[in-house]
């Protein structure tokens, strides 16, 4: 834990001293003292790629991995591996739907570091799997904690992840093939963008509903130019606010999206 603080120390110092004002009018700045002592709680939220995970419907074959080179023939291990670019616990770029046009190794380093922003809807999603966030929802989370500050990356917590890695509960898929799983609204994430946030995410397949066809939540918040963390692991140990996230996705020349290791920073209890 200490060497991984450390090792992150310097890049947070660097991500942070473009985002102070948003660190100090959330009351965030003890955290990054924290970092700075190595008392700091890190949790990762991604999942570890392999072949076991949960495509999407329509991907008949998402990863693959193969040995080229073992210890006991040539004293060295390798592998090489094949996957598609939205798979696992990834990030779409703004290029993954229109109208957004940035690929993930062009999007700034700044916006993979900032404040978490947790909406919390494991109940309202236990009673409706097709339910949408709501302003109010929204609202709530700003009476409790203040305005969403600029460069946040918010995530919605679901509860979906206690159905990983199991295809059938976690796409939720009707008789006719239509998925049931909880996720943005239009309207909310309207109102996200009109914050200014560097990322919205969710432990589900998609930030738009299961239900939805047409993805209106990808092309508006892709072609605002804001990314999607989407497959994120559990997030039942996140405070609401106060913990800081760090998004760090391959830097694929010209992707649309890929694979993405996202981190927690927040105090020790």
């Amino acid at each position: 834990m200490a060497l991984f603080v450390h090792a992150v120390l310097p890049m947070a110092a660097v991500l942070f001293s473009g985002t102070v004002a948003v660190a100090q009018s959330t009351m965030q700045k003890p955290l990054l003292e924290d970092i700075a002592t190595g008392k700091t709680r890190v949790i990762d939220l991604s999942y570890a790629l392999s072949d076991k995970l949960v495509p999407w419907p329509s991907d008949a074959k998402a990863f693959e991995a193969k040995v080229n080179a073992t210890v006991e023939k040539n004293g060295y291990f390798t592998r090489s591996f094949w996957m598609l670019e939205h798979y696992g616990t990834h990030m779409d770029a703004p290029a993954h739907f229109p109208p957004g046009t940035t690929t993930v190794d062009k999007i700034p380093a700044e916006k993979f570091f900032g404040p978490a922003v947790i909406l919390d809807v494991r109940s309202e999603s236990d009673r409706d799997p097709d339910y949408e966030l709501t302003l109010k929802r929204i609202e709530a989370w700003e009476a409790n904690h203040g305005k969403i500050p600029a460069g946040a990356i918010v995530l919605l917590r679901t509860g979906w992840a206690s159905r990983w890695p199991d295809v059938a509960r976690y796409r939720n898929q009707d008789a006719n093939g239509k998925m049931h799983f909880p996720g943005f609204s239009v309207e909310a994430a309207k109102v996200l963008l009109a914050r200014k946030v560097s990322g919205l995410g969710c432990d589900t397949l998609s930030i738009d509903p299961g239900n939805s066809s047409n993805f209106p939540v990808h092309h508006l918040v892709l072609g605002a130019g804001v990314y999607q963390l989407e497959n994120l692991a559990d997030l039942k140990d996140l405070p609401e606010s106060g913990a800081f996230l760090i998004a760090a996705p391959i830097k694929l020349e010209g992707g649309s999206g890929g694979p993405v290791r996202v981190f927690a920073l927040m105090a020790e209890k």
